[in-house]
């Protein structure tokens, strides 16, 4: 019993007894090793996973769009070998430029930050330039029209003018947004636009004092004959509401008819036509149809509400476009309203902007819109039911009122004075280039009936007076608007 208490003993001593062999590791070698140890059992844990037989998950990797590897190889050749560093960022928004100019189309375009802002601020109370909507158009800036009692209109500037060059710049092959930037500037500045209007080989000299352009979008008026003018310049987000306070101002003082002038208003907001049409076309019957790429068209209906079942005329011309062009065609076939001008700009896509996370813009073209019966005037405009012509001296040429014209001056600007002074009734003898006697003599007569300095000289003062008397004139002698009033008065 003794001894086998003996051998239990030992062996529970044997048990506890310390290892006489071991492994001594330093702290930083241990940790090492455990590190080791987990990151290797980690890989073969996610390769097991990923390529083994019964894989558990799928590891998401980027793949490349096949479309993009030219693209993508042209930026690398770029990168590597071409013989100084490139502006990555430069030309990224070049690749995306060059997207938007393989659209082919004048009403896409890609704005970077500046450009966006400007473009954005088009939208606001106000901007500050010279107040005329452009357009690029197969490599040129086309002027579509100037903004009412804008300095782009007060100095003579009309749609379909091609604006050449800004101080001295050329505009050639820009976008519209670019030019803007040119064009646009600080209050009280002069930009020096260089123009080429028709066939004319003659090129416009044109000195514009920029200004703050206030985005009034509806002016009215209405004489003893109840016939109210209201003339609607754009289409912006407050334009059905300005519309709607002189339409009830001019109801309340026994409104019979309405001249609705959208001549030179280059559109704007969809959503604004479509409420205004809506004023003037009987509930159900349509207004616009909205075609984009899949589907059929989406047929916009008047709804009820508040409507002016009294006859109208609507004015257009070659600068009215889009928004300006989607209520003319409203008007026309679904409230019998006549037509009188000239043929419209023909802009008959709608565009959509997204704004971008570094602040550019994309602006490009989403559909189309079609009149109430399906025609799509894109590039054709409207035809007016009566068309009336402008008067020839509605398009004279520029003066430059820094210019200073007298005896003797043999210049373009020579025959353009002549060309106003005879409209306004003053006898220049033969209208030419040459600033003759005759002409003195219509110059010192015109600075007398105004209360102006007698020089017979033409500038300053006498250029301004001069261009504002031919504004006047055509004001009162408008044809479009006696046509349209003719056409009321027998209904």
């Amino acid at each position: 019993m003794e001894e086998q208490n003996q051998q239990e003993k030992e062996i529970q001593q044997e048990q506890v007894k310390p290892a006489t062999r071991f492994i001594r590791l330093k702290p930083f070698t241990f940790i090492m090793m455990m590190f080791l140890t987990i990151l290797f059992t980690s890989v073969l844990t996610i390769f097991a996973l990923t390529f083994g037989d019964e894989k558990v998950v799928e590891v998401a990797v980027p793949v490349e769009r096949e479309e993009f590897s030219q693209l993508y190889d042209a930026y690398d050749e770029l990168k590597e070998k071409y013989y100084t560093e490139i502006d990555d960022e430069k030309i990224i928004h070049g690749a995306i430029n060059g997207m938007f100019d393989a659209l082919d189309d004048p009403y896409s375009d890609y704005m970077e930050k500046e450009e966006a802002e400007q473009f954005n601020s088009d939208l606001s109370s106000s901007f500050q330039g010279i107040g005329a909507e452009i357009q690029e158009r197969n490599g040129n800036i086309i002027v579509v029209s100037p903004i009412k009692n804008s300095p782009a209109e007060k100095a003579g500037l009309l749609p379909e003018d091609i604006i050449l060059s800004v101080d001295g710049q050329s505009l050639q092959g820009m976008s519209a947004t670019e030019a803007v930037l040119l064009i646009r500037g600080q209050k009280g500045t002069p930009v020096n636009l260089t123009i080429k209007r028709g066939e004319s080989d003659e090129l416009i000299e044109m000195t514009i004092i920029r200004d703050e352009i206030p985005i009034e979008t509806v002016y009215g008026e209405m004489g003893e004959d109840k016939i109210a003018h209201i003339q609607i310049t754009s289409f912006s987000d407050k334009t059905y509401e300005e519309l709607l306070k002189i339409l009830e101002q001019f109801e309340a003082e026994g409104m019979k008819s309405i001249i609705l002038d959208v001549r030179q208003n280059p559109g704007g907001y969809l959503n604004a036509a479509i409420e205004i049409s809506n004023l003037f076309i009987e509930e159900g019957k349509p207004i616009v149809q909205l075609q984009e790429r899949k589907g059929e068209p989406e047929v916009v209906l008047s709804e009820g509400g508040k409507k002016y079942k009294i006859p109208i005329v609507v004015l257009i011309d070659n600068g009215s476009a889009s928004a300006s062009e989607i209520l003319a065609g409203a008007l026309k076939e679904s409230a019998n309203a006549k037509i009188v001008g000239l043929n419209s700009f023909g802009k008959g896509t709608v565009q959509t902007v997204t704004k971008m996370p570094d602040g550019s813009n994309l602006k490009y073209t989403t559909g189309k819109w079609l009149t109430p019966k399906g025609n799509w005037i894109h590039e054709k405009g409207i035809k007016p039911d009566v068309e009336v012509p402008y008067p020839e001296y509605m398009s004279i040429a520029y003066v430059d009122p820094k210019n200073e014209l007298q005896k003797g001056v043999v210049s373009n600007y020579v025959k353009a004075a002549e060309q106003m002074l005879d409209a306004l009734g003053y006898s220049v003898g033969t209208i030419d280039t040459t600033f003759d006697a005759a002409t003195e003599a219509a110059v010192l007569q015109f600075q007398k009936d105004k209360g102006l300095e007698r020089t017979g000289k033409i500038s300053g003062d006498t250029t301004y007076e001069l261009m504002d008397a031919l504004r006047e004139k055509i004001k009162k002698e408008d044809p479009h608007i006696l046509k349209a009033k003719e056409l009321l008065q027998v209904q």
